[in-house]
């Protein structure tokens, strides 16, 4: 009876021995993953217990990489509202073949204007459609032109420009109810310069960067009759009679 208790009592001991181990075992797995959250509660503790003593919490860094780190990207810098509206007359994907390989990006032209005679033309290249856009907009509110604007919301007299490319615009004057009656690129450039009553005909090459820019050339040469009448030194019933 001894012997079987003995032995029951070894075999009894040796089963919780084994049972232990293995509890010891899957607490020493479990143990893992609890001492991350038992090192953050005790930093909780260390911060809570500097606030009270006076001393500051540490703060979260401003600025980070994370997002919204660089300011977001709904605001960009350095650009102000003039009142000039933008117009994309065209974008265009662009390949340049260079020894490492080709390189694909994308060609903008805009065209802006202030609806009271202020009309300009760029354009512009990047990676992105948007950069390209936002470029070539700063590119044509540099260079801008201004445009003569008579009483009728015409132009002061006709002309025919030749552009750069074959480009060949006609813009005649019309009475007040005509409307714009033109197309392509020069209707949106005459449009965003403010006319409301003229005629325009592409004649030449139908690239409506070329074609804009010999608008915005066309209008920049015209001339109203008090600025002919001052560089003749007349008067307009002079200038009219004669």
């Amino acid at each position: 009876m001894m012997s079987s208790a003995t032995m029951s009592a070894s075999a009894l001991t040796s089963a919780f021995g084994r049972v232990s181990l293995g509890d010891a075992r899957a607490r020493g797995k479990n143990i893992r993953r609890p001492a991350r959250g038992v090192a953050v509660v005790v930093r909780a503790e260390d911060e809570n217990s500097g606030a009270e003593g006076g001393g500051e919490a540490p703060r979260a860094r401003a600025g980070g990489r994370g997002r919204g780190g660089r300011g977001g990207r709904g605001k960009r810098g350095g650009r102000e509202d003039d009142g000039m509206q933008e117009s994309v007359v065209q974008v265009s994907r662009v390949t340049k073949i260079t020894k490492g390989g080709s390189q694909m990006s994308f060609r903008a032209t805009v065209v802006v204007g202030d609806g009271k005679g202020l009309v300009g033309v760029g354009c512009k290249k990047a990676k992105e459609v948007q950069i390209a856009v936002t470029k070539a907009a700063a590119d044509a509110r540099k260079s801008a032109k201004r445009a003569p604007i008579t009483k009728g919301d015409t132009f002061p007299h006709r002309v025919t420009v030749k552009g750069k490319g074959g480009a060949v615009v006609m813009l005649r004057p019309a009475s007040p109810g005509t409307g714009v009656i033109a197309g392509g690129a020069c209707r949106t450039v005459l449009e965003l310069a403010g006319y409301k009553n003229c005629f325009a005909k592409q004649l030449g090459s139908a690239n409506p960067l070329n074609n804009a820019r010999a608008v915005v050339t066309g209008l920049s040469e015209m001339r109203t009759f008090k600025e002919v009448a001052k560089v003749r030194d007349m008067t307009l019933e002079e200038l009219f009679s004669a």
